[in-house]
């Protein structure tokens, strides 16, 4: 049996994790980690001391070592720091995706080898092989709904080898079935929606703190200004609701196409395919992650630019300077510069990158 430190966030996936691994017989202590406290007057909530309550509820119920790891210093270097930066310079960060990497997978992981344990758990639906050369293979998670393997998409090898994902076998439905068979407290607590520091404070509230708007004009493709916006950092690409210029008439609407840093001003669009700067196919991919070893050759991948997309049939061609030309076989919509690409072969997660250029956006 092994000892395993569980990232324990007060919900019901990480508990379910953790009482499954008390089941098998492994040496399990929750680890709360602390990041984010909300202590300088942003608007909304921040729910972290209800949060620890119930991971120590959990703890308690499954009778084991309840820890709390304070890594609000290194969550604001490694991933606030990241996200206002990312924003002030005018690309479109991922926190979410940093946040495994650097703060589950890096700060706790090292915490938890530091103090002799020879695991970290989490309640990611994904699941984890070991293949015969010891080296860890991480799949999607059996339930698709709930799937979760790319926001672990720029995690190392090494991080996968210390991790444990014992709910990624399951269906959320299932999950719920076992939180309830163990009495845990959280059995029936809603899933969080926030981004892994914010809780349920807006991030353009967030941003404003940091950021302070900066108005500039709206203009479409030919220069033509039609409104005024608030601040660059405040719009994503291909937003179609909340930049304030009304659309014409039924069935056109203006999306945000594109941003120029240099005039402060924000270029929207009609919402279809022919719109300059709204689809691509052609990308550079940079910080590359290799999970499934070094993408030293061309291949062909499928390809996830978010989240909630779909994976899509492309191909990966690697560059001298250690980047990687990715050529999407259908124009995807709304990708921008900053944002995580996950990679894959089947189920089989590969690794990800940074899209740091998007190139041929006329069709």
């Amino acid at each position: 049996m092994a000892k395993v430190l569980v990232g324990l966030s007060g919900g019901v996936d990480s508990s379910v994790a953790a009482a499954l691994l008390v089941e098998e017989g492994h040496e399990v202590v929750a680890g709360y980690m602390k990041n984010w406290v909300n202590a300088e007057g942003i608007p909304g909530d921040c729910p972290w001391e209800q949060d620890i309550a119930d991971a120590w509820a959990v703890s308690k119920a499954l009778r084991i070592e309840f820890r709390v790891i304070d890594l609000i210093e290194a969550y604001r270097q490694r991933i606030v720091d990241y996200l206002i930066d990312g924003y002030r310079s005018g690309i479109t960060p991922n926190p979410d995706v940093w946040c495994n990497r650097e703060m589950k997978f890096g700060v706790f992981l090292e915490y938890a080898l530091g103090q002799g344990f020879d695991f970290v758990a989490t309640g990611h639906y994904v699941r984890k092989r070991r293949l015969a050369d010891g080296s860890a293979v991480i799949l999607r998670g059996a339930d698709p709904n709930k799937d979760q393997s790319y926001f672990l998409s720029m995690m190392t090898q090494r991080q996968a080898g210390y991790g444990l994902f014992p709910t990624g076998e399951m269906l959320k439905p299932q999950v719920r079935e076992v939180a309830r068979r163990f009495a845990l407290p959280v059995a029936e607590k809603k899933d969080s929606q926030g981004i892994c520091f914010l809780g349920q404070v807006k991030m353009s509230d967030f941003l404003r703190h940091y950021l302070p708007d900066s108005v500039g004009q709206i203009v479409d493709a030919t220069g033509r200004v039609m409104g005024e916006h608030r601040g660059l950092h405040l719009y994503t690409l291909g937003q179609r609701k909340g930049h304030g210029v009304a659309s014409p008439r039924e069935g056109m609407a203006y999306v945000v196409v594109g941003k120029d840093q240099a005039k402060n001003q924000l270029v929207i669009g009609w919402d279809r395919m022919d719109s300059p700067g709204l689809y691509a196919r052609h990308c550079v991919i940079g910080s590359v992650s290799g999970l499934a070893g070094p993408f030293n050759t061309a291949r062909r991948v499928e390809a996830q630019p978010r989240y909630r997309s779909r994976a899509e049939a492309a191909e990966l061609v690697p560059r001298d300077d250690g980047k990687l030309e990715l050529i999407f076989h259908r124009a995807q919509r709304a990708i921008a510069a900053g944002q995580i690409c996950a990679f894959y072969d089947g189920g089989q997660l590969l690794g990800g990158g940074v899209f740091e250029e998007i190139e041929d956006r006329k069709l």
